[in-house]
């Protein structure tokens, strides 16, 4: 978590490396599921955000949680997306016991003028579950 509210950092922060950040969770309508939250790409050549819509993060958590628990692997790419496909996830299992996810972010409609992805590489098992867990608290721990 991040000082000034609920965050969940995604990938490394090195010089040349893009990471994710998604913060800001907020629930619009009030006690209605739809949930926002910001996603921020950076890194040395780019910085990029954008809004995100769901309907109760539309399982992002449960997807997360099921790729840690088929960490011996799965064949072909699994995907996620974002009740407005404003961002989306695509999940392959490597040689070597690691995770690559892809992370689609998509500007939002009915322009759709600009597509953005970047691929972080995780440990299968435990630190897919931790990630799990960090977005299932981001998730269910809105600011109003």
């Amino acid at each position: 978590m991040i000082e000034d509210g609920p965050a969940v950092r995604v990938g490394d922060p090195g010089p040349r490396r893009v990471h994710l950040l998604f913060s800001e969770p907020t629930r619009p309508f009030g006690d209605d599921p739809t949930l926002d939250f910001l996603v921020n790409a950076r890194g040395q050549w780019v910085r990029i955000e954008t809004l995100v819509r769901t309907w109760n993060g539309d399982g992002l958590d449960t997807f997360l949680f099921s790729l840690a628990e088929d960490f011996r692997g799965w064949e072909g790419a699994r995907a996620w997306r974002s009740l407005e496909r404003d961002l989306t996830i695509s999940a392959e299992h490597r040689p070597g016991g690691y995770v690559h996810l892809t992370w689609g972010i998509h500007d939002r409609p009915p322009s759709e003028e600009w597509h953005f992805e970047t691929t972080t590489v995780h440990e299968a098992g435990e630190e897919i579950r931790n990630l799990a867990a960090e977005l299932h608290t981001f998730l269910t721990s809105t600011v109003e």
